[in-house]
């Protein structure tokens, strides 16, 4: 729970210096220069509205902003600490070129120049798959890490991309393609309004919130509650949102699916099926209850370590609510079974009929979505287009596993090129992808490698060259992707709180450059790639008749358009041809860029509504409920109801002061409870002999690690946990406060060869794993 400074403002110092109906604002800070700045947050799902205070071009503190129209004030831990992040003296500054094996500072001219040289031999001698491109997580939280990187796809024509989503929600896109003719259509529990919430393998207390992005999530649980509804949470930890919950149940992990297979069975048996609404819109429902009959309750039970009655009352509550949404997160995805489990979450909405009404699980409306195509059959979502060149992995949603990437660099193959080239943005893989040691060494092996990355981290010490985007005060910061997630449909726009200092460049010219380098356009002009996306975007949007700009003259559409750089010409596009947009004047009253510069907190687009059969591209128009990879998969599943489980398994978790691998060189952010700690339950650690404090030899498939025990009952027997994101103590990087705790890297345990087959998504939860007492000191 979120308490004092981090929960909705109270105090006097949360009250003062609010801008007076401007984003940028004089205030009486301690010096002449001090001055206020809104700026969204960017560093967790939430998206929370900030107040920050600037001294000079430094920001000195961050405060909830209590006008912003979707988060009225709330803060976390992370967002009080935006100045400390965007200040961290570990920063890069400068470019880093190779000359000599050392990574050296050069100027920007240079360093294109360098990546010109390196990336355009490569593609001309193996071809465009030899270059991999790969995505980090950062950035879905930067204007330009959703502009330009899809450019850059375009302009290689690479099938080798790799990306964070399969380390984390891609079997939710693969479920959602399947269901709904579209991998971006995903549902969204409407917190505000439901009555009954079932969470599973989510903790958003610590997290934020995932797929769903919505401020104080933990306040809206605890309005739910005070509103006289019900929170359950099924996990194998006690976590903070367990504790919060009516009911808590400790399912074995790994076994999401069948537990929510069983729910299932229970609907079609006891005859609590009721589609409501969505009848006219969902196919296959007969098929359906035939296809589950396997998984009753008693049946799954065993496996899932929780007994058939719970289940039962767990299915009987969901039907029973006024409404209600089931909502799953990484604990149900980074499992062996993490599509259906995902597809089942959808199920279990569409069967009781909360998908797509209020209080249940409904589509958001970003403001820069497309223009709302008509009514109708789609082209649907396809799978496997293409493979993994070693071993055979079928592509998902663009994509290849991330868990691929070493094979695919170091594996020689009989057809095709390994990949002898990377193009890493935002990304440090070495953490975050299974066997780090591996593609450690594999990234080593490269002919050129580009990391464009603040910091000297993990993955980008073995760049050739190093592109630092400037901290995230001097970026301008849209929502593109969170806004397709949010709980409430608004929008909200920042120009840069700081201007960029001396000798950076943005990062949208960064990455505006890399785009012409790697596609043989080096040296022409940035704005290039903007006018070109214009151009294009435009071009296409005045010959579709459901277009508001149907029939018109792009060029005169492209003139029209404001902005101070690409960046903004390009939201202002998307702003006006999107669903609450102005269509270049055929809708007076409609957003534009401009209209959103005049709303610095924010526009307020209203709450969640109903929106089907609108979102659907299914070929045949309808929810498709069994789809057939799907249905090739279910056997698997019933295999599962007979597996032995083993005696320890291993868990990640997340903490509220931490995202990944991004924020542990921050020390406002580590120490206290964020520690890399194996937790271990009691009876456990005394079975093993092993004392709070101990060090613990951890064994898995892929390596061992040495953690300190923390022993706590907050994990169920059998389970142990250790964080994500930890392992900085590898030479050559320049993080100084991170490497002086590094932790250990928990993804080394895994070896790579546990898939979701139908997503591609590394198993990370429910591993064996081995445990020893050892005599090392820590």
């Amino acid at each position: 729970m979120h308490t004092g400074r981090y929960a909705r403002p109270q105090s006097v110092c949360h009250r003062r210096h609010r801008p007076p109906g401007g984003p940028v604002s004089r205030t009486s800070g301690t010096t002449p220069d001090s001055r206020t700045a809104l700026r969204v947050c960017p560093l967790c799902e939430a998206t929370c509205g900030l107040t920050l205070t600037i001294e000079g071009t430094r920001v000195t503190g961050a405060r909830g902003d209590r006008d912003d129209v979707f988060s009225k004030g709330f803060i976390c831990p992370k967002g009080a600490s935006f100045g400390a992040v965007d200040g961290d003296q570990d920063r890069l500054r400068a470019p880093l070129v190779r000359k000599d094996g050392e990574l050296r500072e050069a100027t920007w001219e240079e360093a294109f120049d360098a990546v010109a040289a390196g990336l355009r031999p490569v593609v001309e001698q193996y071809g465009p798959h030899a270059v991999g491109i790969v995505l980090g997580n950062p950035n879905v939280h930067t204007m330009a890490g959703a502009l330009y990187p899809p450019v850059l796809l375009t302009a290689l024509r690479t099938h080798s991309l790799f990306t964070a989503s399969t380390v984390d929600q891609m079997p939710k896109h693969v479920s959602s393609g399947l269901l709904y003719g579209d991998a971006n259509a995903i549902p969204v529990p409407d917190l505000d309004h439901t009555d009954h919430l079932l969470l599973i393998g989510a903790n958003p207390l610590e997290s934020n919130g995932s797929l769903c992005t919505a401020p104080d999530f933990p306040g809206k649980l605890k309005a739910l509650r005070a509103r006289g509804g019900t929170l359950t949470v099924i996990d194998p930890r006690r976590t903070r949102t367990a504790k919060l919950a009516d009911r808590h149940v400790a399912i074995r992990p790994g076994t999401d699916a069948l537990l929510l297979a069983a729910m299932t069975y229970v609907l079609f048996e006891e005859k609590l099926v009721d589609l409501g609404d969505l009848a006219p819109h969902v196919q296959d429902v007969d098929e359906l209850a035939d296809a589950v009959r396997d998984f009753s309750p008693e049946a799954a039970s065993e496996a899932c370590d929780v007994d058939a009655d719970t289940i039962r009352a767990l299915a009987r509550e969901l039907a029973a609510a006024p409404t209600a949404a089931v909502y799953g997160r990484i604990g149900s995805c980074t499992v062996p079974h993490g599509t259906l489990a995902s597809w089942l979450v959808d199920v279990l909405n569409i069967l009781t009929g909360n998908l797509d009404r209020p209080g249940g699980a409904l589509f958001p409306q970003a403001a820069t979505d497309k223009t709302p195509r008509p009514v109708g059959p789609g082209r649907g979502f396809a799978l496997g287009r293409w493979h993994s060149r070693v071993s055979g992995h079928p592509e998902a949603k663009g994509e290849l596993p991330l868990s691929a990437l070493a094979e695919e660099i170091d594996t020689a193959t009989p057809e095709g090129s390994p990949v002898r080239a990377v193009i890493a943005i935002a990304a440090n893989p070495v953490l975050s992808a299974p066997n780090g040691d591996r593609l450690d060494k594999a990234l080593g092996s490269l002919d050129f490698m580009v990391s464009v990355d603040p910091y000297l981290n993990e993955t980008s010490r073995h760049a050739h060259v190093v592109l630092p985007p400037p901290p995230p005060s001097q970026s301008a910061h849209h929502d593109f992707a969170f806004n397709t997630l949010a709980v409430r449909n608004q929008v909200r726009y920042n120009r840069p709180a700081v201007p960029l200092e001396p000798g950076r460049m943005a990062e949208t010219e960064i990455l505006a450059r890399l785009v012409l380098a790697a596609s043989g356009m080096h040296g022409a002009d940035p704005s290039a790639v903007d006018a070109m996306v214009i151009d294009t975007s435009l071009g296409k949007a005045v010959t579709e008749a459901h277009s508001p700009v149907h029939g018109r003259d792009p060029k005169e559409l492209a003139g029209r358009l404001t902005g101070e750089n690409g960046a903004e010409r390009r939201l202002d596009m998307m702003l006006r041809l999107g669903p609450y947009g102005d269509g270049f004047g055929a809708r007076p009253d409609g957003l534009s860029l401009n209209k959103l510069l005049a709303h610095p907190h924010g526009i307020d687009l209203g709450p969640l509504r109903s929106r089907l059969p609108q979102p659907l591209k299914t070929p045949s128009g309808k929810i498709e409920l069994l789809p057939g990879p799907i249905v090739d998969d279910l056997p698997r599943l019933r295999d599962a109801l007979r597996e032995r489980p083993a005696a320890i398994v291993l868990v990640g978790r997340r903490h509220l002061r931490s995202n990944n691998s991004w924020m542990h060189n921050v020390p406002a952010l580590t120490g206290g409870t964020n520690r890399c700690t194996l937790h271990i339950h009691p009876d456990d650690a005394a079975r093993l002999g092993l004392a709070d404090g101990a060090a613990v030899r951890v064994k898995g498939a892929g390596g061992e690690v040495t953690a300190p025990a923390e022993v706590t009952d907050a994990v169920r027997r059998g389970v142990v946990s250790l964080p994500h994101g930890w392992g900085h103590d590898r030479p050559g990087t320049r993080m100084s406060h991170a490497a002086l705790d590094p932790g250990v890297n928990v993804n080394q345990l895994l070896d790579g060869s546990l898939l979701d087959p139908l997503s591609g998504t590394a198993v990370l939860n429910g591993v064996p794993v081995e445990l020893a007492l050892t005599e090392t000191s820590l």
